[in-house]
């Protein structure tokens, strides 16, 4: 059976590993042709190899640093010259540097601003150009319930994904009459990722005094459907956002928390 995006072409920004990786091969498997981008050139190339092996899908691995705005031109205009058009972008490339705001030094809150906002606003003002001439096409923002809620001592990341959700509804206006959508995706906490599993789970127990089982089980509990969200969770509504499916929603952050946020 042909996939809801048989024939489409996607870009996946971050797109070398976790999240990124997975919801690159799940657009694959929906039926499109991807390409793969990350700031490691490596992690890009391997997953772009595994997704054509897996799926048959032409794919195309990109090295980018999202922050450059020349390099981000490039990347479009690479996509563009291998596949001949551009439908779907998928900004996921994203950083986390968490600090008490007193203690938050300047130069990396101004990282975390310009990889998770200044980079989104390049992937979408360049995919833009593209999709505007086609007069198609669907911009995809991988937000964060910290899009809807402040988070404790994550000021800058809070703060890009506020930004990310004024900027979502911004271009979804610019781009309409053109037949260019623009969303977003608010994911809860991905308990089961490497990110947990190598590095906060151990961060956390050492800093609450408590295990790293326990830790889980506290995140767990903030969850009215009693669970963390998964790569395949996302994957189903930015499949979704791409599709034809959502052909009437635009400039929407759709929250995919188990009902931690409903706003």
């Amino acid at each position: 059976m042909a996939g809801v995006l048989e024939g489409r072409i996607a870009l996946v920004t971050g797109g070398g590993q976790g999240l990124g990786a997975a919801l690159a091969l799940r657009l694959a498997q929906e039926g499109a042709h991807v390409a793969v981008a990350d700031i490691n050139e490596q992690t890009a190339r391997d997953t772009a190899a595994q997704i054509a092996a897996e799926t048959g899908r032409r794919t195309l691995p990109l090295q980018v640093d999202v922050a450059e705005e020349a390099q981000v031109s490039a990347m479009i205009d690479r996509v563009v010259a291998e596949f001949g058009r551009l439908d779907v972008a998928v900004s996921n490339a994203a950083i986390l540097i968490a600090e008490e705001i007193t203690e938050f030094p300047a130069e990396k809150w101004r990282a975390v601003m310009n990889v998770n906002l200044f980079g989104y606003f390049l992937v979408a003002k360049h995919a833009a150009r593209v999709m505007k001439a086609q007069r198609s096409g669907a911009i995809i923002q991988i937000n964060s319930k910290s899009g809807k809620k402040g988070s404790f001592k994550n000021s800058a990341y809070a703060a890009t994904k506020f930004g990310g959700i004024g900027l979502t509804q911004s271009i979804a206006l610019d781009l309409a009459e053109y037949g260019v959508r623009v969303n977003a995706v608010c994911p809860g906490n991905l308990l089961d990722s490497p990110l947990w599993i190598n590095s906060l789970y151990a961060q956390y127990a050492r800093k609450w005094g408590i295990s790293e089982a326990e830790v889980r089980q506290k995140y767990i509990d903030q969850v009215p459907m009693k669970r963390g969200c998964t790569y395949n969770d996302v994957g189903n509504v930015v499949v979704f956002l791409a599709s034809d499916q959502a052909s009437y929603m635009t400039g929407q952050a759709i929250n995919v928390t188990g009902g931690q946020e409903m706003r």
